[in-house]
């Protein structure tokens, strides 16, 4: 039995992470999934939220939005639209951007308010500051 499988992880832009991990906690679009080395092979869609994978006792996390996730016996591969290391957000945007999602859903009968797309962006606030460690 294998003890790791080969996580990548990818944007239209950019290769995030190649490496070898022990699991990986992935936001689906329904939920959270679980993937251990020999997983069963699936195709989902990549939900908003916080990617985190442990690769050899180190913890490591990614904010994503969108996209797919393949999960093979040895592979997982994530396409995401939108990715982001811990390290690399901008905790201080990202609050900004929830304080604003949140004051549009507050009062959406008032104006135009797109509530899907203040939602939407109101849960890529949050996963960015949960990725990072202060959400």
């Amino acid at each position: 039995m294998a003890d790791s499988f080969e996580l990548e992880i990818a944007t239209p832009d950019r290769l995030l992470v190649k490496e070898r991990v022990r699991e990986a906690q992935i936001p689906a679009a329904k939920g959270y999934i679980g993937v251990l080395p020999e997983h069963s092979p699936f195709l989902e869609l990549l939900g908003i939220g916080e990617l985190t994978y442990d690769a050899g006792g180190r913890r490591a996390s990614l904010a994503v939005a969108g996209g797919f996730v393949e999960v093979l016996p040895d592979r997982v591969r994530v396409l995401a639209e939108r990715a982001e290391r811990a390290e690399e957000i901008d905790v201080e945007r990202a609050r900004r951007a929830l304080e604003r999602a949140e004051e549009r859903l507050k009062n959406p009968l008032e104006g135009k308010v797109d509530i899907a797309r203040a939602l939407n962006a109101m849960r890529r606030a949050e996963a960015r500051l949960q990725a990072s460690g202060r959400g």
